[in-house]
């Protein structure tokens, strides 16, 4: 029997009812919601404009009359943006995929919203007064047509939204990569330019006019690191250590470079090994810098632990760096709070590398590590209560 339009737009109609019902009574509770926060993507853009301006300062602090500080700061401020980039390039590809979810969620529940409007729309006007059950459930019927108008504009609104924003996402990602090869190439002059500067340095108070003869002598028969401080912390000094109040201090340090703690003091590895440090994963090329005014006691390579920076920041006691690939200064230099004593090594990844490693999330960009390890007399201390990064509040 083949059916009149009146009746197939009525049967449209009641089948469509129940779901339009919902939807006016969700879209009613997000009328009365508050405004949706900043955007993942414009989180992303901001951090992007973050590392534009400290690429921008890397070009110029070659020429600042401080150079060595101002090179320090801006290659920080680099590493900051850069960090920050990351995590908003991770957030976004996590959010551009619930939003691609969420779409695909209300697939069913857009095309019965968007069919039934269509429907009503290109029929005459006088059938949609018309219900198969009379008059009163006509006038219920149009109550909730006067409801399903506004929420079928706001379920538009917010695919519009979450359409504009994988939009957002999406050219914040194809441009990241030629903001990343930029960053690179002026991390890479302004860490030569600091090198070159810190060779140059003439300025530096020092403890040592040379390298005493008992401390090679201590590197070339030192079997473990511990051997090793200990005799440092045993050898005479010429003058008193930075009269700082390096106790005082504790839980208001910066780490000495941008990373996370990969394991803490007294923490197994995967060998089962303990050590008393902590060991901090960082990006290739990190800069790193003494937290507190200190002495250099020792710097270069030992044991296995590649290049090893020792510091005195006060009398009795030793904060040893490990892990460098480039390390800076002399033995006996007396170095300010935030002096730059050496990078990380390895080779910072491209743009393209960057970015899938981004997106990827974890730790997949932070291969370097930094061993930390705070000596008092003899005796390793845990050197996480010093640093507002790891100490316990």
């Amino acid at each position: 029997m083949r059916m009149r339009p009146g009746r197939s737009l009525l049967l449209a109609l009641v089948l469509a009812m129940p779901a339009l019902a919902q939807d006016a009574e969700l879209s009613t509770a997000e009328r009365g919601a508050p405004p949706r926060p900043v955007t993942v993507a414009q989180g992303a853009v901001t951090a992007a404009e973050e590392l534009r301006t400290a690429i921008a300062a890397l070009r110029k602090a070659g020429t600042g009359r401080e150079q060595v500080a101002a090179l320090s700061q801006t290659i920080r401020a680099y590493e900051t943006g850069l960090a920050s980039l990351r995590d908003g390039l991770r957030k976004a590809a996590l959010r551009e995929a619930e939003i691609a979810a969420d779409l695909d969620a209300r697939r069913d529940r857009l095309s019965r919203l968007l069919g039934a409007m269509m429907t009503m729309q290109s029929s005459p006007a006088p059938l949609t007064l018309l219900h198969p059950e009379g008059p009163e459930a006509a006038v219920r019927a149009g109550m909730i047509l006067s409801d399903v108008t506004p929420a079928l504009q706001d379920e538009a609104s917010m695919l519009s939204r979450d359409l504009q924003e994988v939009a957002q996402i999406r050219g914040l990602q194809e441009g990241a990569v030629e903001l990343l090869s930029a960053g690179l190439t002026a991390a890479q002059e302004a860490r030569t330019s600091l090198s070159q500067a810190m060779q140059d340095r003439t300025d530096l108070p020092r403890r040592f006019l040379e390298d005493p003869e008992e401390l090679q002598a201590l590197v070339a028969s030192a079997e473990t690191l511990e051997a090793f401080t200990n005799g440092i912390d045993g050898m005479e000094q010429d003058i008193g250590a930075p009269m700082e109040d390096f106790e005082g201090a504790q839980g208001s340090l910066p780490l000495p470079v941008l990373g996370t703690v990969l394991r803490a003091a007294g923490e197994a590895d995967a060998a089962g090994i303990r050590r008393p440090g902590l060991l901090i994963a960082t990006r290739p090329a990190a800069l790193v810098t003494t937290p507190w005014p200190a002495t250099i006691r020792y710097r270069g390579p030992l044991l296995d632990y590649g290049n090893v920076m020792i510091l005195e920041p006060a009398e009795g006691y030793l904060l040893v760096l490990a892990g460098l690939g480039t390390v800076y200064g002399s033995t006996g230099d007396v170095l300010e709070a935030g002096a730059p004593v050496g990078l990380m090594g390895g080779a910072e990844p491209g743009g393209q590398e960057f970015l899938a490693a981004a997106q990827q999330g974890g730790g997949a960009d932070r291969t370097e590590t930094l061993y930390i390890e705070l000596r008092q007399g003899k005796e390793p201390v845990d050197p996480a209560a010093w640093f507002t990064e790891t100490r316990e509040d």
